[in-house]
This record gives C-alpha cells, sequence and structure tokens, in this order.
C-alpha cells in the first residue's frame, strides 16, 4: 500500500492504516524534535504530542503539500509548543542510547562512538543558542533534508526567508562551536594603549 492510500485509508477510520502511518513516520518526527528540545526528554513529549496532532488533523490534510512537509510543520510547532508551555530553552543532553538513534542527514564526520557522542553533545549546545525560528528552519533543512520551498510551506514563511534563516543560523552555529565552552566565561576586556595606576 503506498502512502497515498495509507492516508486515504486512514481517513475513513482504518485503523491498521493509521498504526502503520504513525509508525513510519515516528522516528523522523522525532528526529525533529529531539534536535529543536535539545534533549530526550522533551523530544519524546513532543513526539507524542506531534502524533496526537497528526491523528486529530488527518481528516482535514487535503493533500496540497507533501503529506511528509505536513508532517514536520506539526513535529516543529508540537516541539516549539512545549518548549513555550515549559518556559524553558533548549537544553543539550544526550539520549540514553544515543547509537541507537539515527537521525537523517545527521552527518557528524565519524563512526568512533566516543567522538560521535562528543559532536553530538556540541552540536545541540551549539543548536540550543539560536531562537527557535533560526533552529526550526536549520533542523528542518539539515536534519529532516526537506527543501527550502518545502520549510516555505512547513514555516509558512517566504522561500527567500526561509534561505536568509538558514543561512543566518549556519552562521550563528559555526561561530557558537568555534568558540567552544569558553563561550560561557567571561572574557578579560584588554585596551592596550590603557594603562593602570597599579
Amino acid at each position: 500500500m503506498d502512502e497515498t492510500t495509507l492516508i486515504s485509508a486512514a481517513q475513513r477510520g482504518d485503523q491498521k492504516a493509521l498504526e502503520r502511518l504513525l509508525r513510519e513516520h515516528q522516528s523522523s518526527i522525532y528526529a525533529v524534535c529531539r534536535r529543536i528540545s535539545g534533549n530526550d526528554a522533551d523530544a519524546l513529549d513532543a513526539t507524542q504530542e506531534a502524533l496526537i496532532s497528526l491523528v486529530k488533523g488527518l481528516p482535514r490534510f487535503d493533500g496540497r503539500s507533501k503529506f511528509s512537509t505536513w508532517v514536520y510543520r506539526i513535529a516543529t510547532n508540537a516541539c516549539i509548543d512545549e518548549l513555550r508551555r515549559r518556559q524553558r530553552q533548549p537544553t543539550p543532553g544526550l539520549p540514553e542510547n544515543a547509537d541507537s538513534h539515527t537521525w537523517p542527514r545527521d552527518a557528524l564526520g565519524s563512526e568512533d562512538p566516543a567522538t560521535t557522542t562528543a559532536q553530538r553533545v556540541d552540536l545541540d549546545r551549539g543548536l540550543s543558542q539560536l531562537t527557535d525560528e533560526f533552529r526550526s528552519a536549520l533542523v528542518l533543512r539539515d536534519v529532516a533534508g526537506l527543501s527550502y520551498n518545502e520549510i516555505s510551506d512547513a514555516l509558512n514563511i517566504a522561500p527567500g526567508t526561509v534561505r536568509s534563516r538558514i543561512a543566518r543560523a549556519r552562521r550563528q552555529l559555526i561561530d557558537i562551536m568555534q568558540l567552544g565552552p569558553a563561550r560561557n566565561q567571561t572574557q578579560p576586556t584588554n585596551r592596550p594603549n590603557q594603562q593602570t595606576n597599579e
């Protein structure tokens, strides 16, 4: 059964079709929520909320956008809503079984578990410092692999705005990750031309 047929069957009340549809998209929803929220617990809660929203909204899905784009829109909104409900920022963290999680397009450059784990923590920390708008656009592009037009549809913003947010998010993320832990330390102000009176 292809996805279009599966969606139609689920919309008609076929419980098995609905369960299969949810299973097929659960991991991709979790992947997006995991990167936006920054930790496993919030991602799981947001994934659950997204799946509930998907079920409730399925009868209204009209096929004008790709189903996966619609699903990512729900996942992004559910995750941001979850963080705002708790009035908290994304917090860096690692899933309990990090090696068992696969995140699409999350190419971290090494298969060594120690290196990969450290890189994932750094990436979580960097993403947590981006605004919701920048983080969502970047995750949908680099984790979910959506096109700019699909992200535009998912976030309900112009394609040009998508490109701008992603470009700025990448620049900020690079700066954050290059600075590393030192960014949280107070740096002394060096003024070469200023003399002390000591």
